[in-house]
């Protein structure tokens, strides 16, 4: 039996979604320290705050972390929330073995974007 994750839903989800859901939901995939990394912030506390909606990040981390999100719900829902995690902490041969997170919290949205979906794309397919 072949599982399949319909990207195009998770991507229409990532756009949907408030921005504290996103935060929510992503928090609960990939860890509060891994969000963290990829937005920029040295602790968790803003993390929560995002998910509450008590504190907004700037159009740039909102949009990384709606990225994220995309990746880490197709992820997570074919394989589960540990192969989300280490997909997106591991070195990545498709990313110059760069990990994910890396990419997105170093890198221009509109750079690295393209490269990104690349490589989730792949993980997905070939998994």
């Amino acid at each position: 039996m072949t599982l399949q994750v319909d990207e195009r839903a998770c991507h229409r989800l990532s756009m949907k979604m408030s921005f504290p859901e996103v935060a929510r939901d992503l928090r609960a995939i990939l860890g509060g320290k891994l969000v963290a990394y990829i937005g920029s912030v040295t602790e968790t506390r803003a993390v929560r705050q995002w998910a509450e909606g008590k504190r907004r990040p700037s159009t740039a981390v909102e949009d990384r972390l709606r990225l994220a999100f995309r990746a880490a719900k197709c992820i997570s829902d074919l394989d589960g929330r540990e192969i989300a995690q280490a997909w997106f902490q591991g070195l990545n041969p498709m990313l110059d073995d760069v990990s994910p997170a890396q990419l997105l919290r170093e890198g221009e949205i509109e750079e690295v974007g393209k490269a990104f979906v690349a490589a989730e794309k792949y993980f997905i397919a070939n998994g």
